[in-house]
């Protein structure tokens, strides 16, 4: 086995250089960017997704407004939006039921209306 020369190690350090730095620098010259991508997209992709962009960037922000407030507490944030979950799922059984005997009470004014109109 021959001897690890000045030369050698030259070569390993530039070709080791060229890997690092050219390998990013590559990537980063043939990648493209979000607006040639969006560019590509056809006329009609291209109208929804600006007619949607606003939406999700609203959806975005609700989310990591909520994600933070789960933080604020000491308990896992996948616990908090459990509790979460079922707090909704509660309120909108409530306000079904809420719904439900409305309708009721509606109904039954009804009925008493139209015995008070047969009388």
């Amino acid at each position: 086995m021959p001897p690890i020369t000045g030369k050698v190690w030259a070569l390993m350090g530039i070709s080791g250089a060229a890997m690092c730095i050219g390998g990013p620098a590559l990537i980063y010259y043939v990648m493209p960017t979000e607006e040639q991508l969006f560019l590509r997209y056809n006329p009609e992709l291209q109208r929804r997704s600006l007619e949607r962009r606003q939406e999700k960037q609203e959806e975005f922000d609700h989310f990591v407004n909520k994600l933070k407030e789960y933080s604020k507490s000491d308990k896992p944030i996948w616990y908090e939006i459990e509790q979460q979950a079922a707090r909704q799922k509660k309120q909108a059984v409530q306000a079904e039921l809420d719904r439900r005997k409305a309708a009721e009470a509606e109904a039954e004014a009804m009925r008493e209306e139209i015995k008070k109109s047969l009388k």
